[in-house]
């Protein structure tokens, strides 16, 4: 991986480059069709879904959390909820994560958001060199090193997916 200057970038490109993270960038042509951002891209860059991670956002007792899982399985919202320190989390309001994030749908990155947030890694990212996250846009996705996520992002890992 090289390092990147980030200019015309993503709001997450930015943050990496300013934070000095190695990413690899990865553009792919969106189907406006897909329903499941992260299993296309998975698709497309011809990857293995569980190396390939997308970003929700949960309501955990009043708090947004954003959880990042492999496009393979599912939040286990019990899971996160403990792991956030709360009794019970539900999905966030799609309006509202985009609202905060600065991101849209299908392109919501754990990097770079509008509003930090507290951010919960799936424990399976730290198995791989390195994992795929959202770039900031659909259609395209940033490589890089799971220890480099957990540092962009302030995450802790917690086994979250099922």
């Amino acid at each position: 991986m090289k390092k990147h200057d980030g200019a015309g970038g993503t709001p997450a490109t930015v943050a990496l480059t300013h934070a000095g993270i190695r990413f690899t960038p990865h553009a792919y042509d969106h189907d406006p069709s897909a329903t499941g951002y992260g299993l296309e891209a998975a698709a497309k860059l011809g990857l293995d879904p569980a190396r390939v991670f997308k970003t929700l956002l949960a309501d955990a007792d009043g708090t947004l959390v954003v959880a990042v899982v492999p496009v393979a399985g599912q939040l286990d919202l019990k899971a996160l909820a403990h792991a956030a320190g709360a009794k019970k989390a539900v999905m966030a309001d799609p309006k509202l994560a985009e609202r905060k994030t600065g991101y849209v749908l299908g392109g919501i990155s754990p990097v770079g958001q509008k509003t930090r947030l507290v951010t919960v890694v799936d424990e399976t990212a730290l198995l791989y060199d390195t994992v795929f996250v959202s770039g900031g846009r659909r259609g395209f996705d940033i490589e890089l090193a799971p220890a480099d996520l957990l540092a962009a992002t302030d995450a802790l890992t917690a086994a979250i997916a099922r």
